[in-house]
């Protein structure tokens, strides 16, 4: 019999309230806790934590303050990338962000989502916290991608190495390599060239 993390990160329905899930939750908040309140100067205790929180750290990683993310585990981050402030991960399955990935302010990157049908998605005879069914999806960000400010990114997305997100965009569906998408739903606008 599959753990809800087992269901969960093969996009089964599960339960969010289940106590590993929670403890993982706790773990990674009071961490977060820790990156978010230290010096920003302290880049060495910074670069400690995500190593701690995080799946997995390149080279030359940048995560602005404030961070947040849902079990950490889940996210692995290639070299040369900059999270600016502000940005939310929800990684109840796995977010995969590839090298040279510059990503902006307030982008939110979604891999947990509810089923359209209220009965499918709300809990039965529920007990204290179990109120709804959540299922997750894995986004991937390949490398020399750009997300523009405020953009959110749905689950089971990829988005194409060397494409630009434009801001406020709302990636619904996956995104091809060397292009500029924006909008919502976002869309290619343009394509670049993949040689420059």
């Amino acid at each position: 019999m599959k753990t809800e993390y087992e269901k969960c990160m093969s996009g089964e329905p599960f339960l969010g309230s289940d106590p590993q899930l929670m403890e993982m939750t706790i773990r990674t908040k009071r961490l977060l806790a820790q990156f978010n309140a230290a010096d920003y100067a302290d880049v060495e205790r910074r670069q400690e934590l995500l190593r701690e929180m995080l799946g997995s750290v390149g080279k030359g990683v940048h995560v602005d303050m404030d961070f947040h993310c849902e079990y950490g585990k889940n996210i692995f981050v290639g070299d040369r990338v900059i999270i600016n402030m502000n940005c939310t991960f929800v990684d109840n399955n796995r977010i995969d962000i590839g090298n040279g990935v510059l990503i902006a302010s307030n982008v939110q990157i979604y891999t947990a989502t509810h089923s359209i049908s209220p009965q499918e998605r709300m809990v039965r005879d529920w007990k204290e916290g179990e109120i709804c069914y959540t299922y997750a999806l894995p986004v991937k960000i390949e490398d020399d991608v750009w997300i523009g400010g405020g953009a959110i990114i749905l689950p089971g997305v990829t988005i194409g190495r060397g494409s630009t997100i434009g801001a406020g965009s709302v990636v619904t569906r996956s995104v091809p390599a060397y292009c500029v998408a924006a909008g919502n739903p976002c869309r290619v606008i343009r394509w670049l060239d993949s040689q420059g």
